[in-house]
């Protein structure tokens, strides 16, 4: 694993919002991640979350357009909860260290990690920030995104809006199928021109909550595998939203109360000796 950062690769994602880490994984690696999220995924059954009966597809009631979006991508959430050679892989300190330098902070929690398969001829994600829908707002959060296949424009590579991150809010404009709609919200970026991630497979991507960004349709006839994660700031705390908590954590958390539950959220990185 390349887990050592340049300071100019921190320099660009702080500016950018983003940052690509090519050649990530080597090839005895991405084997073993696509093996594990293989497995991992196949004893989903096709369930979306770990401690819900939400299937692949149907409406979580995120999204209006529910048809629509269910054909943008099968997503399948907190493989670590259910897998343990995936959490070994999500809970890597290395991992948990770039992230947090990048971001930042001291400290970095777990807040959920994702399979991202878009199949073939699969719709496009709409352009979207991601921290506006987690259940805490903070500024640094941020995801690492592994691209198990090449992510290209053909087959639906990811988008980002350099700098958006430092103008955006944590109000929620939502995904729709309308790749444009988050421009009613944030219109100096209707003419802007989105950096064009693509990458070969066992590279990936850091990219801050608060930047917009989306990926393309899947226009081949294979799928496109993406691993990612997206991580907190340790003392983050709850804003009231549910997002991926159940009803059960919910009712147990006050608006303010830390998100520190090491069996939801535990901490992969921390600067300060324990």
């Amino acid at each position: 694993m390349r887990s050592e950062l340049t300071i100019q690769e921190i320099e660009s994602y702080r500016r950018d919002g983003f940052v690509v880490i090519e050649d990530f994984l080597d090839a005895d690696e991405l084997e073993t991640w696509r093996h594990t999220v293989g497995v991992a995924v196949a004893e989903r059954n096709g369930r979306k979350f770990a401690n819900q009966d939400v299937l692949i597809g149907e409406d979580d009631g995120i999204n209006p357009d529910a048809d629509f979006y269910g054909k943008v991508f099968d997503q399948l959430l907190n493989l670590w909860q259910t897998n343990e050679a995936m959490r070994a892989l999500i809970l890597d300190e290395r991992i948990g260290e770039m992230a947090g330098r990048l971001a930042g902070v001291d400290g970095l929690r777990v807040w959920h990690d994702q399979a991202l398969i878009k199949q073939p001829w699969a719709n496009p994600t709409g352009f979207h920030l991601d921290t506006p829908f987690w259940s805490f707002s903070d500024r640094r959060a941020i995801s690492i995104w592994i691209a198990l296949d090449d992510a290209t424009p053909e087959n639906g590579c990811l988008y980002f809006f350099p700098g958006s991150h430092l103008t955006t809010t944590f109000d929620n404009p939502g995904i729709t199928r309308n790749l444009d709609a988050i421009f009613e919200m944030y219109p100096d970026y209707r003419t802007a021109t989105p950096f064009q991630a693509a990458m070969k497979a066992g590279s990936c991507s850091f990219h801050n909550g608060m930047t917009i960004h989306g990926a393309g349709a899947n226009m081949t006839s294979r799928a496109r595998r993406a691993m990612t994660c997206a991580f907190m700031p340790d003392g983050a705390v709850f804003n009231g939203q549910q997002n991926i908590l159940t009803d059960e954590q919910v009712a147990a958390l006050s608006i303010g109360d830390r998100l520190d539950d090491d069996t939801q959220n535990p901490l992969v990185y921390s600067a300060v000796a324990v």
